[in-house]
């Protein structure tokens, strides 16, 4: 499955057997493509100094050996692919889960209940090219869970677990927003809205009569 935003909830099939009956994915992500970048510069490198080396000096059994390395490169890089594909990191409505490895599984997790802090850090490469890095501290010594990086939509996805965290500060800041589009009370009667209307009697034809009891 490719890659969701934060907010869609629809996550990895493959992550649904990790997952307890009434645990509900709320937002599941790949690592950032970023990620393979060091294993595709070497790779790149190597091919350009293989085919430098056998196209003007190297010969021979030592040319079939440079390209061997040179494929090793390849396997490498073709692997952390493979990894990257099945990796995901899992928001959840109980837990924070991170589940690698392409053979080998591994899964950790951290329930919810027992983070004590969360820290967002942004490096200058990661702002360029748009990940960040989690770092998840609890109470206990030896977490499963701790470092998370390569993180895709790191503020929508800080965000949010903050608000799963913080469930009454966010509902706070959801009032606060509604409030402020309610007009401020400004202390005058409602009635000042309205035109003044001219104190001005009646004219009615024939008047001047005098319907008080003392003619009668």
């Amino acid at each position: 499955m490719s890659q969701t935003t934060p907010t869609g909830t629809k996550g990895p099939v493959a992550i649904n057997r990790y997952l307890l009956p009434r645990e509900v994915q709320v937002a599941s992500v790949r690592q950032h493509p970023a990620v393979l970048i060091p294993a595709s510069a070497v790779a790149l490198a190597g091919l350009l100094v293989a085919g430098l080396l056998t196209g003007t000096v190297v010969t021979g059994l030592m040319s079939a050996l440079i390209w061997i390395a040179w494929a090793f490169l390849l396997l490498r890089l073709i692997w952390k692919i493979c990894n990257w594909a099945v990796d995901y990191f899992v928001v959840t409505t109980e837990r924070l889960l991170l589940a690698t490895g392409f053979l080998t599984r591994k899964v950790a997790m951290m329930p919810l209940g027992k983070v004590q802090d969360m820290s967002f850090r942004r490096s200058f490469p990661g702002r360029l090219l748009g990940y960040g890095e989690f770092i998840v501290e609890s109470a206990s010594q030896d977490q499963a869970l701790r470092q998370i990086e390569y993180i895709p939509y790191p503020e929508q996805l800080y965000l949010l677990v903050c608000g799963m965290l913080f469930p009454t500060s966010a509902d706070d800041a959801e009032d606060d927003s509604h409030l402020q589009d309610i007009p401020p009370d400004d202390g005058r009667n409602p009635r000042s809205h309205r035109e003044d209307l001219p104190d001005e009697r009646w004219d009615i034809p024939g008047g001047g009569q005098d319907f008080s009891d003392d003619g009668l």
